[in-house]
């Protein structure tokens, strides 16, 4: 298994809640929810068992049908899985529990009990249709879990020196000299080819191949487009994915949905679509902030919103989906250092997908400057000391730390 941070915040989840909430962790398919849940599971813990409810047997589910005596239920689990539970020392993790609501539902009760933790693992597990007839419990703390992020993919190749480097750097404020720079920039670009999908990352540290890493991102782009249709049977889903990369090069102050659904689309329903996506933790969505100077969230604009993927790597598999991996000259562009001015948004989505791992919502702002009557645009917009709105240096120190990695 790969060295995840999530790690550390399970454990301050294990400490500090004793066993009077559960843990549900969420996130896109394939960014390793289950392996670090089984991994805490197997470290943490003197017996665990893991239900997984993508491939459950029907005499297992049925079990959350009535969890009136909890005795049997757990007497019942003990037999099925042939593991021996241990009074709190022992963890029951739900996988893909958006497949078995009632077992969510059913946290309230078994936390109660407070036999054993329970840590839970679900993609588009607040679709509404997978939780319309729960009570969703009030005792479970969530955490967001993100692809791999640039410090986790360094450790993955075995590189532990380097993010420690730049961190020293940048507190410095000293140039890091041009040999340097250049291996960095260079390590950087390859994180955003590779991605952090730890199966792509995996796949690239045994092959050395671009093209098995881009086979591997093209199944979990399928994956994602399956999740999609079910959610989602008109396909409007789909169509929104595929166009973030044509939406992102056009460099307009917004996803411009006519263009790419019906114009005749309601507006409510474009706001229904977004969130769902939003929710799948497939995207990343940036909203314009009207008014940054007297908050960020309290002036965000729901209708005006740019759209990134989770993750870079399957943001440049994504450009040429359609096409074969020989065709795509993203690849061979990042690692010669050629990359066009007109593709910088690869370097936009991964400014997005860093900020976000590090638990930042997501705003950009637009505004115009006298006398210029030009349009000036801030990618990203950070509240921090009660300043939204940085001056053109502190702008520059974000996007460069978080290139770097190192903001947080």
């Amino acid at each position: 298994m790969f060295q995840r941070k999530i790690y550390d915040r399970m454990l301050e989840w294990k400490k500090e809640s004793d066993g009077r909430t559960a843990l549900l962790i969420e996130g896109a398919r394939r960014i390793g929810k289950s392996t670090v849940a089984e991994e805490f599971a197997r470290n943490e813990y003197e017996s665990y068992i893991l239900i997984d409810f993508s491939i459950a047997p029907k005499a297992t589910v049925e079990l959350f049908e009535d969890i009136s005596d909890l005795d049997f239920l757990f007497l019942q689990l003990q037999l099925q899985f042939k593991v021996d539970l241990i009074e709190r020392k022992s963890v029951i993790i739900f996988d893909e529990v958006q497949k078995c609501p009632l077992a969510r539902q059913a946290i309230k009760h078994l936390v109660k009990d407070h036999r054993y933790d329970y840590i839970e693992t679900g993609s588009l597990i607040s679709i509404k249709k997978n939780v319309k007839n729960i009570v969703i419990p009030s005792e479970e703390r969530r955490i967001s879990m993100y692809p791999m992020d640039y410090e986790e993919f360094l450790w993955a190749v075995g590189d532990h020196t380097s993010y420690g480097i730049i961190r020293q750097f940048y507190e410095k404020g000293k140039p890091v000299g041009q040999q340097l720079n250049r291996k960095l920039l260079r390590d950087f670009r390859l994180y955003m080819l590779v991605g952090g999908m730890p199966q792509a990352v995996q796949e690239y540290i045994t092959t050395n191949n671009f093209r098995l890493v881009d086979a591997v991102k093209r199944d979990i782009l399928n994956l994602y487009e399956e999740d999609f249709k079910k959610i989602d049977p008109t396909g409007r889903i789909s169509m929104l994915f595929d166009s973030i990369p044509a939406q992102l090069s056009k460099n307009a102050s917004r996803y411009q949905v006519s263009s790419v659904l019906s114009r005749s689309t309601r507006a409510d329903d474009i706001l229904t679509l977004i969130a769902e996506m939003a929710d799948s933790k497939t995207v990343l969505i940036s909203y314009h902030a009207n008014d940054p100077n007297v908050g960020l969230s309290s002036n965000k604009d729901l209708s005006k919103f740019k759209m990134f993927v989770c993750d870079t790597g399957l943001f440049t598999t994504l450009m040429f989906k359609d096409k074969d991996f020989t065709e795509n000259e993203i690849y061979e562009k990042l690692l010669g250092d050629k990359l066009s001015a007109n593709l910088g948004y690869l370097y936009e989505n991964v400014v997005a997908q860093i900020l976000a791992a590090n638990g930042n919502e997501l705003f950009y702002y637009t505004f115009m400057k006298a006398p210029s009557r030009h349009n000036y645009e801030i990618d990203f917009i950070l509240a921090r000391k009660k300043q939204d709105l940085p001056d053109r240096s502190e702008i520059i120190r974000i996007q460069s730390s978080c290139i770097a990695g190192s903001f947080h």
